[in-house]
């Protein structure tokens, strides 16, 4: 590309300035039609939401919307030194790659526009100046587009907004950072009414509703634009055990499989592998590396508690083809791209379609390439997930984001947020909130008590003037002092974690983070397992761990809350089917071929329950008289229902349950003899009474009190600490646990306290299922067998 012509007084000249158009020409590439529809779209001025498979270029779709032909035509000027364009990005982990391929953008199209990232991760210096000038472009989390709102000159910073994007939108949208990013989207349209909204989704089971949830009271005006390429369906494997009869019936990290997956990574280039847990990732990575030790130096661990600058190397070498094989949690699901890895491997089940679909893409990133995915089961009943999930992929079944609505929690930092900046009128502010997905439905009643708590701390918190955040002046709400908005900045967001300490080696060189509730149950000298490496306590001094190398080859396992994942009801429903055929004698899929001795074995000791039956399966041991009931309705619906019927059951009569679940059963056990029939079993499955029988049961109160610690923290009662002298977590704890018992005992209107028990019934014991659990096995034979020992199904 040639420059013009310098200028007399010899200085450089400015590149040619080049149009979208322009530069895919210059590149040799083909605009595609998705492409070419979202840039006519925003040219318009119209806010929509883009469906396209990951590296088929959606993020050019978008940000080169303000540089077509079309764009240009109708805005004479879209000019420099104001913010322009705002990428709203899910993980840290998605920024960097973002900022990149925008930043190559502008250099070849001649935009002098400057892109910056504002992440946790964002040094403090850079904020500062970013606060004083805005780069023309900014990707950055929704909790940090929340801190810059905070601030008393906010409205200067978006006043000159055109484009907001938000990635990757199907994983924001069922959780409360959805909600954080909808706040958002309403208060830049407040301050930039012009601007066009644009979310960029995968393709999801509820796709209308994405829309809607994204774009509020202004969804009808929003359009679709979907990508008409289709990426060829992955190539999809399930690891088989050499002899079924010896491969475990129980467990869930799967090291029994290591072989397998070393057969896979040494035949591809560059293999991810994919668990659900931190310390599952941690502990493939330390055994793999002992089992073959001539991946040294050519194997990585990547997950969200290591030191950013090894998540980044980890990143780079992975691009560059340096690295064979990472082992990684999460942390690289989403829209980084690598174009060299050639396949990736699932340990355990997924627990989704999507979240394997998602996995699955990261390979394959090259023209015409084909996804290779294998799914490594960690115990022999998993194969069956295989089966399952190969069905669901054939079928196109695909999991649903539900929403959250109306979470006072969120609102109540969103409120006391907005008043540490240049502040609000409430009724100015209460239309803007309604006009979002998640608040259509707020009552003024709750909007007046959400007042009433921030200014007051409510009915039953007026005495302390701590909780008096915001205070009203000629009808304009701002926080009382500086002091109160420095600490409300600190704790801006809404993911739950336990209080996390700093891990550093003696010389002070930091590995990353650490969460306390693991910590504080090791001694100085205790050997674990940490960022691929054994290490041993030597303190803990001002919220950092020291450690020092060890040669022990053992060690604790680190630890970290969040790893609980529940079989989505697609899955359960596949898998009830996958089921109905094996007990059919349809033995169709390799999975089901494989793991036939096993089936066999089940149908010889019980049933393999088909559709229409609800087995039971009783047993008596040393221990006292077991009943296994098979739902497949997922863990968290199980937790729900095991309490329920072992509340139920002790109606009447003097007898204490014990109880266990996983995803494809329930376990109640008592010392004292129990068992009922199937009619029995009919009457304390009805679906009559279930939410009060919840309420009822002290596990469900419990649960309830859990889930307020967070409601808590994210509503600002509870305060975390200053950085580097965090309070302790069961400090935390037992601050929130008074509160929510001042609250059930004195404020029973109290809208966090009723949070948390509408949020254990929807999230923690997933009543829409357990409902859905109850009203089909109304419907169920019920099967009881008796059984002398126990089978592959109750393992």
């Amino acid at each position: 590309m040639k420059n013009k012509a310098p200028s007399h007084n010899h200085q450089p000249s400015r590149p040619e300035v080049l149009t979208a158009e322009e530069w895919f020409a210059q590149q040799g590439w083909e605009v595609f039609d998705f492409q070419r529809q979202c840039w006519d779209a925003v040219a318009d001025g119209r806010s929509g939401l883009l469906q396209a498979p990951t590296g088929s270029g959606k993020t050019y779709a978008l940000f080169l919307s303000l540089h077509s032909d079309a764009y240009r035509a109708s805005h004479a000027d879209i000019g420099s030194g104001k913010l322009k364009v705002l990428w709203i990005t899910p993980l840290r982990a998605l920024s960097a790659d973002i900022a990149l391929a925008i930043d190559q953008a502008c250099k070849g199209m001649g935009v002098e526009w400057d892109v910056g990232v504002r992440t946790s991760d964002t040094p403090q210096a850079l904020k500062t100046r970013q606060l004083r000038t805005m780069p023309e472009v900014l990707v950055i989390t929704p909790e940090s587009l929340h801190v810059l709102f905070s601030y008393p000159d906010a409205e200067r910073l978006f006043s000159d907004l055109s484009l907001v994007v938000v990635d990757e939108w199907h994983e924001l949208l069922g959780s409360k950072r959805g909600v954080q990013t909808e706040l958002a989207i309403a208060h830049l349209r407040s301050i930039q009414p012009a601007v066009c909204i644009w979310g960029i989704s995968a393709t999801i089971g509820n796709i209308d509703e994405a829309v809607d949830v994204l774009h509020g009271s202004e969804a009808r005006k929003a359009i679709r634009v979907t990508s008409r390429r289709r990426t060829p369906a992955p190539h999809f494997s399930t690891l088989m055990p050499a002899e079924i009869e010896k491969h475990p019936w129980t467990g869930h990290v799967g090291l029994h499989m290591l072989e397998q997956a070393e057969a896979v990574i040494r035949e591809n280039t560059s293999t991810l592998v994919f668990t659900n847990t931190r310390s599952q990732a941690e502990v493939w990575y330390q055994n793999f590396l002992t089992a073959y030790p001539e991946y040294a130096g050519i194997m990585a661990l990547h997950h969200g508690s290591i030191q950013r600058d090894v998540r980044e190397w980890v990143e780079l070498n992975i691009k560059n083809g340096r690295l064979k094989v990472v082992f990684c949690t999460s942390s690289l699901d989403l829209g980084v791209d690598f174009p060299t890895v050639d396949a990736i491997i699932q340990i355990g089940s997924p627990k989704g379609v999507a979240r394997f679909l998602q996995r699955a893409g990261r390979s394959g990133h090259r023209p015409d390439a084909r996804s290779k995915a294998w799914f490594l089961p960690t115990h022999s009943l998993e194969i069956i997930e295989g089966a399952a999930l190969r069905t669901a992929m054939k079928t196109g079944l695909l999991e649903s984001r539900q929403p959250h609505r109306t979470p006072i929690d969120v609102l109540v930092q969103w409120v006391v947020t907005l008043a540490c900046g240049s502040g609000f009128s409430a009724e100015s502010l209460l239309a803007e909130v309604r006009s979002t997905h998640a608040y259509a439905q707020l009552t003024d009643e709750e909007w007046q008590w959400v007042l009433l708590f921030v200014t007051r701390g409510g009915t039953s918190l007026t005495a302390y003037p701590e909780y008096h955040k915001v205070v009203e002046h000629d009808g304009k709400y701002s926080v009382s002092t500086r002091t109160i908005a420095s600490r409300h900045r600190m704790q801006i967001g809404t993911i739950a974690s336990d209080s996390s300490l700093s891990v550093a080696l003696m010389n002070g060189k930091s590995l990353g983070t650490i969460e306390e509730g693991f910590i504080s149950r090791l001694a100085v000298g205790d050997v674990f397992l940490f960022a691929g490496r054994t290490l041993e306590l030597v303190r803990i001094e001002d919220a950092t761990v020291f450690v020092r190398p060890s040669l022990s080859t053992k060690g604790a396992i680190a630890r970290w809350d969040g790893g609980r994942m529940p079989l989505s009801a697609q899955m359960s429903d596949v898998l009830r089917s996958t089921l109905h055929d094996a007990a059919c004698g349809r033995y169709e899929t390799p999975e089901l071929k494989k793991l036939k001795p096993l089936l066999d074995l089940q149908t010889e000791q019980s049933i393999i329950p088909q559709e229409h039956q609800l087995l039971v399966e009783q047993f008596v041991s040393s221990e006292g008289y077991h009943a296994f009931l098979y739902p497949f309705e997922g863990r968290l619906a199980h937790e729900g229902l095991a309490t329920v019927l072992a509340y139920r059951l002790s109606q009447g009569r003097s007898i204490t349950f014990s109880m266990a679940m996983n995803d494809y059963a329930i376990e109640l056990m008592s010392d004292q003899p129990w068992f009922i029939d199937a009619a029995t079993w009919h009457e304390v499955c009805s679906i009559d009474g279930l939410e009060a029988d919840i309420h009822r049961s002290a596990n469900a109160s419990e649960l309830s009190r859990r889930r307020f610690r967070e409601i808590a923290r994210i509503a600002g009662l509870v305060f975390q600490g200053f950085p580097g002298r965090q309070k302790k977590a069961r400090h935390l704890q037992a601050s929130a646990r008074m509160f929510y018992d001042v609250f059930r005992d004195y404020d029973p209107g109290n809208l966090l306290h009723r949070q948390a028990h509408e949020e254990t019934l929807q999230f923690q014991l997933d009543l829409q299922r357990m409902r859905s659990a109850l009203e089909r096995i109304q419907q169920q034979d019920i099967v009881i067998r008796t059984i002398d020992a126990p089978t592959p199904l109750c393992a």
